[in-house]
């Protein structure tokens, strides 16, 4: 796939998605359009994971405001809530590496990727408020992530905080020395691409399954999944006889 504003490839099953809009990776209407897309690409590829990446030194300081202007602004929503539509739709697990500021849209794309990886000098924000707005994104995601007085705090005072804050808000997974942070990230994704894609897939299909119900309702949807989607596969049964036969298990990914 080629793009104007992004990069895409595909590499022994993992995906990778690259913000490419030096120097601030500003999300445009036109650089939207492209993610969404990507992310509907991504979910037709044979893969285990996808990893959302940048170029440069931010990561991206968000959507840009001119396209806040009354003539724009409905159709810069429709594009960019397409992106998350897409992404909440993609079976595989999408990791965020962030190695720079992420602010604004650029911190709501992080917020929505299932798991976030940081370096040291990462950037987190929300300062919509200080233009007269807010994001749509972070007031669904943040008091699901952390707790609601902090979102409520986040959200309302604009604060940009370091990757040591979003650690102990739960908000990143882990935080990592800037001078190996390429390799830290690899290190990081490997233990999940160990793993079979299938089974990565009804694990998080599983997940999102049960949240947000209540416990009868949550743990018979995810039983279902188990029961009629997972067991049948070749993978489960593959890794059931690899533990038993003391071996590796070898992932035909169906």
């Amino acid at each position: 796939m080629s793009y104007d504003f992004i990069k895409v490839n595909n590499v022994d099953g993992l995906i990778s998605i690259t913000l490419n809009k030096p120097p601030l990776n500003v999300l445009t209407i036109p650089m939207m359009e492209e993610i969404a897309d990507a992310f509907v690409w991504a979910q037709g590829q044979t893969a285990k994971l996808i990893l959302l990446n940048a170029e440069g030194k931010v990561f991206s300081a968000g959507v840009d405001v001119a396209d806040h202007t009354p003539d724009k602004v409905a159709k810069m929503i429709e594009v960019f809530d397409s992106i998350f539509h897409n992404m909440y739709n993609n079976d595989k697990p999408i990791v965020a590496a962030v190695n720079g500021a992420a602010l604004g849209g650029g911190y709501e794309l992080v917020l929505f990727c299932d798991m976030v990886v940081a370096s040291e000098k990462a950037k987190f924000g929300q300062p919509e408020i200080a233009v007269g707005v807010f994001p749509p994104i972070a007031a669904y995601m943040l008091p699901k992530l952390t707790s609601m007085p902090h979102a409520m705090e986040l959200l309302l005072g604009g604060e940009v905080f370091d990757a040591a804050k979003a650690d102990k808000l739960g908000l990143v997974n882990a935080v990592l020395p800037v001078d190996s942070f390429d390799e830290g990230v690899k290190q990081f994704l490997q233990k999940f691409m160990t793993m079979s894609p299938l089974v990565l897939a009804y694990t998080k299909k599983a997940i999102k399954a049960g949240l947000n119900k209540g416990f009868v309702e949550g743990l018979k949807a995810i039983d279902d999944i188990y029961l009629n989607e997972l067991m049948p596969s070749a993978d489960a049964l593959e890794g059931l006889n690899a533990f038993m036969e003391k071996r590796k298990p070898v992932w035909q990914g169906k």
